[in-house]
């Protein structure tokens, strides 16, 4: 079988070697191609329409390299290119996506009350950094339990490193990661395994280098909105239906040409749309009506102000439009008796930290409407409660909770082992969604910083950007302790963050596996088969210093966790019912449940089965 998605940009190639490349440049009376191919370079003329599109079918096989002449003879790369083997800045290549054989054809996707997320960077995953070697370790994944892999962005950004949130040719995969059939070879050999592949878009902004759109597309902007990267994307503005399309075909572009399950879409709140629908709302529609008919797609957000109404479902508890969302909060609310850090937003999470963890544990979001310290008291969140818990993804940590640290500190240095053993089988075993963070499993460590490779000037900047950030803080106000920060753009930084994979087979990382693995085991066994019915939260208390949380999961079976972070024994009452699927730390006598510190106990009450 092979897999490609037809779209109105860029370059399509066709059965008889020729190719129709196409360019929406409405300000432009005339755009030029420059074709290189076998028979040497040439510039020819394109055809305009009255929208605004630049249109030409020429002979041109694929491989061939070109690029569009746009105003005073600029040179730019397609901005749907499907690959650029020269960077953001180099001319595109001619691909034929039908040249790709699937082995794995049939694979009709996961349910998503099955994901356990394991996030990764290509770049950093392995030593070689590519999506040859990604494929190559997927079997230990599978083995270890995780059931859905996501990869942070892989469209192409400048430079041979990056974290991927500044790409500006949304369609191309990174040429250092490998070429366009690599990817989907990637894609195959997770789905042989029975791993769902989700893929990490940014649709709030384009790159800081190499978007060329801003000096020949001005329409693709929006000055009424201004962001931290400029004029917003034009969502909501004149001429915004070719715009939305771009974006709406690149969605589909991933989920059909390359079959990942699934995409993450990195920060709405950034989206700046006041049309109706919602660029997310029409993004969920036409997934759901196109490939969600066949198999299983998932389309998962990040969103800061926690709107629930993304996550809405229909009487059949299927979602009307995002499959899930990043729950923040929660990391928020762990991270705060894990680490005593109470800077910045944790400082919302710093008083009654049990009482706002329970909350988060059991009805998804923390602040549904509340007023937040952090925003100067502004109103933050809808409610949630009403929402299944699979509705929320939950984490100690992802590529933002340890990056965006100065020196990208994993939380296993920031806090007790014994602590963080329990934080973590609290998430494994609760009915939100798991996510790892690529090396948590043995943790690993080897920290993750923040990387890139931009050109001289802006390299400088974002240095001196990222310690200056850094010095509003106390512990950096010494700019002699700046300046170990490390430097984003040094190739060593990079080379930190790169996994070492040998740590598994040694203590103490040996007996962190072992324990992660027999958690996923139990959540597989024992939770898998109840959370797909699973229609609302749960309910929390607070007993003698311990959290308690239940959850109804579907057929009236009840999950109960108890909760124990403090360094104090906590007495409970009564043992929690049911039938006990694991306890760290936690002993039964007499009828009450003894909580020592740092300590869980999980009991799962069977229903009407």
């Amino acid at each position: 079988m092979s897999a490609a998605h037809r779209m109105p940009f860029g370059a399509e190639h066709r059965a008889d070697d020729a190719t129709r490349f196409r360019l929406w440049a409405p300000s432009h009376a005339s755009v030029e191609l420059e074709l290189d191919c076998a028979q040497g370079r040439a510039r020819l003329a394109m055809q305009r329409d009255a929208d605004g599109w630049h249109e030409l079918v020429t002979p041109a096989a694929p491989g061939a390299r070109y690029r569009f002449v746009v105003g005073e003879g600029l040179l730019v790369p397609d901005p749907a290119s499907r690959f650029n083997p020269d960077d953001v800045h180099g001319a595109s290549e001619v691909v034929d996506p039908l040249a790709y054989r699937w082995q794995n054809a049939a694979w009709g996707g996961r349910p998503w009350h099955e994901a356990v997320v394991y996030e990764l960077h290509i770049g950093a995953f392995t030593p070689e950094g590519t999506f040859g070697a990604a494929a190559a370790r997927l079997p230990a994944l599978a083995e270890l339990g995780v059931t859905a892999i996501e990869l942070m962005p892989v469209a192409d950004f400048p430079g041979a490193r990056n974290w991927g949130y500044d790409g500006v040719l949304p369609f191309a995969p990174d040429a250092s990661y490998g070429r366009p059939e690599d990817l989907k070879a990637l894609v195959d050999a997770a789905h042989g395994l029975g791993l769902m592949v989700l893929l990490d878009v940014v649709y709030n902004h384009f790159g800081p280098e190499g978007n060329y759109l801003h000096a020949y597309c001005r329409e693709f902007f929006n000055p009424k909105h201004q962001t931290p990267w400029g004029a917003a994307i034009n969502f909501d503005g004149p001429q915004a239906r070719t715009v939305r399309d771009f974006f709406i075909h690149n969605a589909l572009y991933w989920v059909e040409e390359y079959r990942f399950d699934g995409l993450r879409l990195d920060a709405i709140h950034a989206v700046r749309d006041d049309s109706t629908p919602h660029i997310v709302d029409e993004i969920a529609q036409v997934l759901h009506a196109g490939p969600g008919r066949e198999r299983q797609v998932h389309l998962i957000l990040e969103n800061d102000a926690n709107e629930s109404r993304f996550l809405g479902r229909d009487a059949r508890n299927q979602p009307l439009a995002a499959t899930a969302q990043w729950n923040d909060d929660v990391h928020h609310a762990l991270h705060v008796p894990l680490t005593g850090e109470t800077d910045g937003y944790y400082a919302d999470y710093a008083d009654r930290p049990l009482e706002r963890l329970g909350r988060g544990l059991a009805e998804g979001f923390i602040y549904q409407g509340d007023p937040s310290e952090f925003r100067g008291g502004a109103l933050r969140g809808e409610p949630s409660a009403q929402l299944p818990p699979t509705a929320f993804v939950s984490f100690l940590q992802t590529h933002d909770q340890v990056g965006n640290r100065a020196f990208g500190e994993r939380i296993h240095t920031l806090t007790e082992p014994p602590r963080e053993r329990a934080a973590l089988a609290a998430l494994l075993l609760s009915p939100q969604v798991p996510m790892l963070f690529m090396g948590e499993e043995w943790a690993a460590a080897t920290p993750f910083q923040f990387f890139c490779d931009f050109g001289a000037e802006l390299a400088e900047a974002v240095t001196r950007g990222r310690r200056e950030e850094f010095g509003r803080f106390a512990a950096f106000t010494d700019p002699v302790v700046r300046a170990r920060i490390p430097d984003p753009n040094a190739p060593t930084t990079f080379q930190a963050s790169k996994l070492n994979w040998a740590e598994r087979e040694i203590s103490p990382h040996r007996a962190r596996l072992a324990l992660v693995c027999e958690l996923l085991e139990i959540r597989h066994r024992e939770l898998f088969p109840h959370l797909a019915g699973t229609r609302r939260g749960g309910r929390f208390e607070i007993a003698n210093g311990a959290l308690r949380v239940d959850w109804p999961l579907a057929a009236q079976t009840i999950l109960r966790l108890a909760l124990n972070l403090s360094d104090a024994e906590a007495m409970l009452p009564q043992i929690p019912t049911g039938r006990c699927l694991y306890a760290l730390g936690a002993e039964t006598s007499n009828g009450r449940l003894r909580m020592l510190a740092c300590s869980v106990y999980v009991t799962l009450e069977p229903g009407n089965e």
